[in-house]
């Protein structure tokens, strides 16, 4: 079913040479032609992308509203029994939508509706109307209108005021007209074809011309339209096909469009035989600049292969780190264990297990980018050596400076502070897989249930000791006592003997996953590097950029200038 398919041939002719004139200012750039203004992208918009603007002229309840929806297949505009259209509504493209009162009279609705890009549409509230300056404007849309839409009701084609507007036309407007009988729908063929006639005679006595005479229902094909294609037959009832192939015809045939596209053929056609003669004059091959970009590239994966060659040297240092930090933290994690931190953790909570694997987390981590920092200062130094006489063998092989957008200095302390943070958070994430807290908080929750049994013991027997002396019982306060003491003794023993125990099964078991620690960090560290190397390319990339353009300017660009050629031949030929 028809789907606002509006001038296709001319939309894709000028579509095409817009396209050749891209092609055209492309090729030009990369051959370095100077093209002057004759192919400027805002004469060109201006002349051939202006909208074509549809007038619906009409008296009230007209049925100017349908027709508008039917031609687009959306409710546009409002349609109802009452006058929905107080004012001149002008329909253009444009996003968000918003209304804008230019004067108390014309009104601009901006949609973001892809055919109002080409189609602008000038909805006016009634021939008939009484309102104001409504009739001064729509007078003032008519001469620039490429299409004008006299619309009547089936049930009174002969309303006065829209025909006395008809008769003042200037006679330019006259070839740009059309008459539409709305509501067709509601009368027999017969009927309407007497209709037609009478309106075909009262045009010739009133302007001396007969223009198109359609009769549609606009109801109708917009309900066609939003059906799909199961309502085929209904759109065809309506009328609308011929109403849309004869405003098809006068977009295409339009003589100021078609002489537009005439003059821009012909400016294009002198752009490519600029370009033509300038191609002749290139000559350069850029099969050494290729290679020289090629030998960077290798130099730069020669740096990084070298470094990583350095890999395990670097693990050796992470392990290193890993043990002083294991041997560091088992020392704080001995003085926590002390009897009067252990007894006061009793009835406060013990949380040394998470304690300790913070102050591990935070101290290795801590060393590990340190160490981390280090690799990435020589990866810099490494860099920057190279990065220094690359400009000058740049200059020689090329002929062109590298275009440093960003200070190199500044890319690379990047690069590095992210190589530096990825490591940092390799090495937490690392210690979380090892699980060292696990071990110490079973060891340490069977030391605090033995220290507080023999703390509870002890107070327990200094209870009765006191309660003995206080009844007066001889000697039963001594012997409390001194199992009290007994108690107090044996915990401490028991608190001595955990504690060393603890710690060091602590840090052997932390020694134990040096390893696995730093095996773990090992394919971080060459991601990282890798990526660092990444972010140091980027820094090429102008030269990159510069050599691309380069190639396009001498093997690519005659077939491309023959493409242009022969598609502006065939344009000439749909003109």
């Amino acid at each position: 079913m028809s789907q606002l398919n509006f001038g296709e041939r001319y939309f894709a002719t000028r579509e095409r040479i817009s396209q050749v004139i891209q092609g055209i200012a492309g090729l030009a750039r990369d051959t370095s032609t100077d093209l002057g203004d004759s192919l400027a992208n805002t004469a060109f918009e201006k002349e051939l992308g202006a909208p074509f603007l549809f007038v619906v002229c009409g008296e009230v309840n007209a049925g100017k509203s349908s027709l508008i929806n039917g031609l687009f297949g959306r409710e546009l505009c409002k349609v109802n029994i009452l006058p929905e259209t107080d004012r001149v509504i002008w329909y253009r493209h444009g996003a968000p939508p918003h209304d804008s009162a230019t004067t108390p009279s014309l009104e601009e609705r901006f949609r973001p509706i892809e055919f109002l890009k080409d189609f602008n549409l000038v909805d006016t509230p009634g021939t008939n109307s009484i309102v104001k300056g409504h009739q001064e404007i729509t007078e003032r849309f008519l001469p620039v209108a490429d299409l004008i839409l006299f619309v009547f009701p089936v049930s009174n084609p002969w309303g006065g005021a829209t025909w006395n507007l008809i008769s003042n036309l200037p006679k330019d407007c006259h070839s740009r007209v059309a008459f539409i009988i709305q509501q067709a729908d509601q009368r027999e063929q017969v009927d309407i074809k007497v209709i037609i006639e009478h309106m075909a005679d009262l045009s010739m006595k009133r302007i001396g011309v007969v223009p198109q005479i359609f009769a549609v229902s606009g109801k109708m094909a917009f309900e066609a339209k939003r059906a799909g294609a199961f309502a085929e037959s209904n759109y065809k009832k309506s009328g609308f096909p011929a109403l849309e192939e004869f405003i098809s015809r006068r977009v295409c045939d339009s003589p100021e469009r078609r002489a537009a596209l005439q003059t821009w053929r012909n400016n294009a056609s002198t752009a490519l035989r600029k370009i033509e003669d300038r191609i002749e004059e290139q000559t350069r091959v850029l099969n050494d600049q290729n290679h020289f970009l090629a030998s960077l590239e290798d130099e730069i994966d020669a740096m990084r292969e070298r470094l990583v060659s350095r890999l395990p040297r670097h693990l050796a240092g992470v392990a290193e780190v890993f043990e002083t930090e294991a041997v560091w933290v088992t020392r704080s994690l001995r003085k926590w264990l002390g009897l009067t931190r252990s007894v006061f953790r009793i009835f406060v909570g013990d949380r040394t297990g998470s304690q300790t694997e913070a102050l591990f987390i935070d101290r290795l981590r801590t060393a590990v980018e340190a160490v981390a920092e280090s690799d990435g200062a020589d990866v810099v130094a490494a860099c920057r050596s190279h990065w220094d006489d690359l400009d000058s063998r740049v200059r020689e092989s090329i002929g062109t400076g590298i275009d440093e957008q960003e200070p190199i200095d500044e890319k690379l302390a990047q690069a590095r502070r992210r190589f530096v943070q990825r490591i940092g958070r390799a090495a937490h994430q690392a210690i979380g897989n090892l699980h060292v807290r696990k071990d110490l908080e079973r060891e340490l929750r069977r030391r605090n249930l033995a220290l507080k049994s023999f703390t509870a013991t002890t107070l327990i027997f200094l209870i009765l000791g006191a309660l003995c002396g206080i009844f007066g019982f001889p000697w039963l306060p001594w012997i409390f006592c001194g199992i009290a003491i007994a108690f107090i003794l044996s915990g401490t023993v028991i608190a001595l003997i955990t504690r060393r125990k603890i710690s060091r099964d602590f840090q052997n078991s932390l020694l134990d996953t040096c390893g696995d620690f730093a095996e773990t960090l090992r394919a971080d560290y060459e991601d990282g590097l890798r990526i660092f190397f990444q972010d140091y390319t980027t820094c090429l990339n102008s030269i990159r950029k510069h050599l691309a353009r380069e190639k396009l300017a001498v093997e690519p660009k005659l077939g491309r200038w023959h493409d242009l050629f022969l598609t502006l031949k065939s344009i000439e030929q749909d003109i």
